[in-house]
């Protein structure tokens, strides 16, 4: 149980890491919290500074939900501290506490916590983000249609059936939140508005 509190605690702690900000400051960008979409996440640094920033930005997301979800399966983490561990990492993302509280949207972060989780599902909801993509050309809604599916590709794909309720769950809070953090995209896209796709996932 304190492992687990540990665990949980620690992904918070990592998933308020943003790397969007870090990288912009480093490489002499400026605050993509105040530039382009004002969000801190990948496809604004590509936005504000092209494609290597953005890469970097998009590896660094995903690794703080991937990291502790690893680390929770290699310490034998139980499948609700397991759902603990992937939500607190991106709610890090989303509000992260270095920051004030002003965080990404949370696609990239989702999406190492799949991986972590059980790596097909983390590939299901990639290729999904990448034909949408590559259909729509909008990445918005491709992250959107990708993590709306992937709460069932968790419930699909997941090998233990005594604790897909709670994965599923897990996916399930992850989903909504990233759809919630997405509404200005949603207007957006019903108003026709809605910038065309750049190549990495916000």
């Amino acid at each position: 149980m304190l492992i687990s509190l540990v665990l949980i605690i620690a992904a918070y702690l990592l998933g308020s890491v943003s790397s969007a900000i870090l990288v912009c400051r480093i490489m002499g960008l400026p605050d993509p919290r105040t530039q382009g979409s004002n969000n801190p996440g990948a496809t604004n640094v590509l936005r504000i500074g092209g494609k290597k920033p953005a890469a970097i930005t998009l590896v660094g997301d995903s690794l703080k939900g991937l990291i502790p979800m690893v680390i929770g399966h290699l310490l034998g983490a139980e499948p609700l501290a397991l759902a603990g561990i992937g939500l607190a990492a991106f709610l890090g993302h989303l509000y992260p506490i270095f920051f004030g509280f002003q965080g990404g949207k949370g696609v990239a972060t989702a999406l190492g916590v799949q991986f972590g989780l059980y790596w097909p599902i983390g590939l299901a909801v990639a290729a999904i983000w990448l034909f949408v993509a590559k259909i729509l050309k909008i990445s918005s809604l491709s992250g959107l249609i990708s993590m709306a599916l992937a709460p069932v590709l968790v419930w699909l794909l997941w090998p233990h059936p005594d604790s897909v309720r709670i994965l599923a769950g897990m996916q399930l809070i992850i989903s909504g939140l990233l759809i919630w953090r997405h509404r200005s995209n949603i207007r957006n896209l019903l108003a026709g508005t809605e910038g065309r796709l750049t190549k990495t996932p916000d």
